[in-house]
């Protein structure tokens, strides 16, 4: 546990988040402002707009954390070993045939209550 857990944030990084949340505001504005404006042309500007966003929100100290986190991820999803093609069907049958007798042990189980409960009261079904 040597290792420190330090927050270098500057504050210049507050600036950059209120103009990521300034910009994405924005976006959600112009978007509905300008409904009379072709939907491409809306989807191109909102796509610009949320790139730059996020470009902006990346060099931070939260998005460079969250980047090195993404890489991480994609290191480690890398190295598992996927199921073949036989084993998912295989699984696959085994899960809903499990799931079928369940059903039908909770139907036949809810059955003897339904009766059980019908016999104790007298209310015939």
């Amino acid at each position: 546990m040597s290792e420190k857990a330090e927050n270098v944030s500057n504050p210049l990084d507050t600036v950059k988040w209120i103009l990521v949340f300034v910009l994405l505001g924005g976006l959600v504005y112009a978007y509905t402002a300008f409904s009379d404006v072709s939907v491409l042309y809306r989807a191109l500007g909102a796509l610009v707009t949320v790139v730059i966003a996020g470009l902006i929100a990346a060099t931070t100290f939260k998005g460079q954390a969250f980047l090195t986190f993404a890489k991480d991820a994609k290191t480690e999803v890398r190295k598992v070993v996927w199921p073949t093609r036989q084993e998912v069907v295989r699984m696959t049958l085994v899960i809903l045939a499990a799931t079928a007798v369940v059903g039908v042990l909770l139907y036949f189980i809810d059955m003897i209550i339904v009766w059980v409960v019908g016999l104790v009261t007298g209310i015939g079904v």
